[in-house]
């Protein structure tokens, strides 16, 4: 009887998802072994896109993050904000020359941020760029 009952929670819970949205339930065994479930919404986060920032992390911190997630998957997304927007380039260029992927998609854009000093917007640019993984076949031939 109660196994339903988290199944029907569930159930509702996957009703109420949206586009980016997954639900997770979270199965509560209480003192006499009752289970109970609540379920929640969590967002999706993508396994190969890598967010660089300009201060957190070294260059080649995000190049070897970059290698390893362009051979575990077939395409992955690169993006910075502001400042850091070079570092997402070499990045990208390094991965070119070496052959390991080829360029798929390059958005630029600008991301409005609200200033909390001051009280007002500010604009920064922000830069997406998705790489896909090189065929053996088109290193060769570049």
């Amino acid at each position: 009887m109660e196994a339903t009952v988290v199944v029907e929670e569930a159930n509702n819970a996957s009703e109420g998802v949206r586009n980016n949205m997954k639900p997770a339930v979270v199965v509560d065994a209480g003192v006499e072994g009752n289970a109970a479930a609540a379920a929640t919404e969590s967002y999706k986060k993508k396994k190969n896109h890598i967010q660089v920032s300009n201060t957190k992390k070294p260059l080649l911190f995000y190049l070897n993050l970059a290698k390893r997630l362009i051979k575990q998957n077939n395409d992955i997304e690169l993006s910075a904000l502001g400042m850091a927007i070079p570092t997402v380039v070499i990045i990208a260029e390094i991965l070119k020359r070496n052959g390991l992927a080829i360029e798929k998609r390059i958005t630029t854009s600008s991301f409005g941020a609200m200033d909390g000093v001051k009280g007002r917007m500010i604009h920064k640019p922000q830069i997406e760029i998705v790489l896909e993984k090189a065929d053996k076949t088109t290193v060769a031939t570049a």
